[in-house]
């Protein structure tokens, strides 16, 4: 069973997953729609559809297809605005909003499908738009949060309510942060949770990436990937994580505090630099 007060938006149907790439080079809508029916059953609250840089031809047939196999409502993930309009045109107006998976300042462009489809978008923070109106990659919890701010003002003003803004913090991989990025985005949650304007809002990251470069277990035989991806989500859900682009196998649980994987995430959040990359692995060999 899920977690509770965690809604997993199913990752399993993405060009960059090999199975599901060999599918959509086969043109075989059959067996994504058996994907979407597996992540459903395994407790799904979002069936996340990504054809990597596919026509948008592509996003709706996978759409409808999609559609035929659940009833959940979708998660159009796409940063290309054809692919996206061409999803959310697909998705079934009965249903919940869809959500539109992502948009930041520079690509402000997105909120004017909303006209079209009313959507939940998911607004990300891990980059900002600088007074040269260039992009760059947040680097403090400040510049994110500057990033959250306009974007949530650009919602408000289309109308949304705050339950139907998802802000997106950005994670990187734990086993390669030498720049505090894990210090960012929990600063980056706090500062969005103290804000009262801002109260109700949901947060959500890709949680896959978080432990994308580690192993599947330890020398010991103990498995590594969920439970760090569980002490992130005890750090990170009293703050407002309450959604992940993720896993229905993966075994998500709040951790006790003396559990190694919260220690671990904790001293690597303290530390930071090439300490936490050294904390990592002596976990991994644990």
């Amino acid at each position: 069973m899920p977690l509770a007060g965690l809604t997993i938006i199913g990752e399993s149907i993405n060009d960059s997953v090999p199975s599901t790439h060999a599918f959509y080079e086969e043109e075989n809508y059959d067996a994504i729609a058996q994907v979407a029916r597996s992540q459903t059953d395994g407790g799904a609250g979002y069936i996340d559809v990504n054809v990597g840089s596919r026509p948008a031809s592509v996003m709706q047939k996978t759409v409808l297809a999609v559609q035929k196999a659940t009833t959940l409502p979708l998660a159009i993930d796409s940063p290309d605005y054809e692919q996206a309009q061409a999803g959310l045109a697909a998705c079934d107006s009965e249903r919940p909003r869809p959500i539109l998976n992502s948009i930041s300042q520079l690509r402000m462009e997105m909120f004017d499908l909303y006209k079209q489809t009313p959507f939940c978008p998911i607004l990300l923070l891990s980059e900002y738009k600088t007074e040269q109106g260039d992009s760059a990659s947040a680097a403090t919890a400040e510049q994110s949060y500057g990033a959250a701010c306009d974007l949530f003002e650009k919602c408000k003003s289309l109308g949304m309510a705050n339950d139907q803004i998802i802000f997106d913090p950005g994670v990187a991989p734990l086993a390669g942060d030498t720049e505090g990025n894990l210090a960012r985005l929990i600063r980056t949650m706090e500062l969005i949770h103290a804000n009262p304007d801002m109260k109700g809002v949901h947060a959500s990251v890709g949680l896959s990436n978080f432990t994308v470069m580690l192993p599947a277990k330890t020398k010991s035989g103990a498995v590594v990937k969920s439970p760090l991806e569980s002490a992130f989500l005890t750090l990170t859900m009293p703050l407002g994580m309450d959604h992940v682009i993720g896993s229905v196998k993966r075994k998500y649980q709040l951790l006790a505090e003396e559990d190694p994987a919260l220690l671990c995430v904790r001293e690597c959040l303290e530390k930071g630099g090439f300490e936490s990359i050294a904390r990592v692995r002596r976990f991994i060999r644990s």
